[in-house]
């Protein structure tokens, strides 16, 4: 079950993880609530650098952790983690030359390669999508209700007073409700803001709303995110308890989650200076001495290995 990797960060922004090493890596980013594609190779041919049982891990931040492929399969990956991403949902990846594919099960994407190795895998792809992070500020019977609600669906919930909050608790992906009654509401909210998080909304009066918003104006707060700002927090449900207002705030986030308003962005790798993308399999190359290249109608290519360079001249009708 275990895998090769490179040693320390490299192309494509690699981490030194191998073996039972990637599964502990992928438990520590569901826990910090990043979203992550886990890869494992499901079936191999020979000769092929990945493993059956080789795993990696795709960012979304643009990381790698894990390794399951040469070089002409991890720009493939990493395209396809990307995808895998956006779209939310598994699939099954099968590289190789065409005539060793066989019958794929029905979905699968197939990519034919031409590297040298003439291997081929099936990689299954799947997508852990972050867990929710809220954040409540306040300590009032409404906070602890909606804390629990919420700790309910899964989310991860931290509760914490107005003393103990400060936008180092926040990411981009996070929501947060200050429920703080009046108490620095003003103040909270301009370090939340700082964060830039995915929703911020106050528990108040629609009056006490517009009174804030006029504040942190004056305060200098970015305006679109004062146009952002919710408050008050929560569905529109007319007079309400303490208990219903909890409702009424989880149920906005549920539906602006559903509606897509907190997807995650993906970040691709950055790309290398003096490098071209191979035009058969899409890997990156360095552009040196030594690589690989064809001369088309005075454009030059450049390639991983000598079989993609026969591929694509066979397909160019050039030598």
């Amino acid at each position: 079950m275990n895998s090769s990797s490179p040693v320390g960060p490299g192309i494509g922004g690699h981490r030194a993880v191998e073996g039972w090493g990637v599964l502990e890596r992928a438990t520590e980013l569901a826990r910090s609530g990043e979203a992550f594609v886990l890869a494992t190779v499901v079936w191999r041919e020979g000769p092929t650098s990945g493993q059956q049982g080789s795993r990696a891990i795709y960012t979304a931040s643009g990381e790698i952790y894990g390794w399951i492929g040469g070089a002409c399969a991890e720009p493939v990956f990493i395209r396809e983690a990307i995808a895998t991403l956006e779209a939310g949902t598994p699939r099954l990846l099968a590289l190789g030359a065409s005539d060793r594919f066989g019958d794929l099960p029905q979905g699968t994407t197939a990519v034919p390669m031409s590297c040298q190795s003439e291997g081929a895998l099936q990689i299954y792809l799947e997508p852990v999508v972050a867990v929710p992070h809220l954040v409540i500020v306040g300590s009032s019977p409404m906070a602890a209700t909606l804390s629990v609600l919420a700790a309910q669906l899964d989310w991860r919930v931290e509760l914490v007073s107005r003393a103990e909050f400060s936008e180092g608790l926040l990411t981009p992906q996070s929501m947060v409700v200050v429920a703080t009654q009046g108490h620095g509401d003003e103040d909270v909210l301009a370090a939340a803001f700082k964060a830039d998080p995915a929703y911020v909304g106050l528990v108040s009066s629609a009056r006490r709303g517009r009174s804030v918003r006029a504040l942190l104006a004056t305060q200098g707060t970015d305006a679109a995110q004062l146009n952002a700002l919710r408050a008050p927090a929560g569905l529109d449900l007319g007079s309400t308890s303490h208990k219903e207002v909890a409702v009424s705030i989880l149920a906005e986030l549920v539906q602006l989650r559903a509606q897509g308003a907190f997807a995650v962005s993906v970040a691709a790798p950055a790309p290398m200076t003096g490098t071209a993308v191979d035009p058969v399999c899409g890997m990156t190359v360095q552009i040196d001495a030594a690589t690989v290249s064809l001369e088309v109608a005075d454009e030059a290519f450049y390639f991983c290995c000598t079989g993609c360079r026969m591929a694509y001249a066979r397909e160019q009708g050039v030598a």
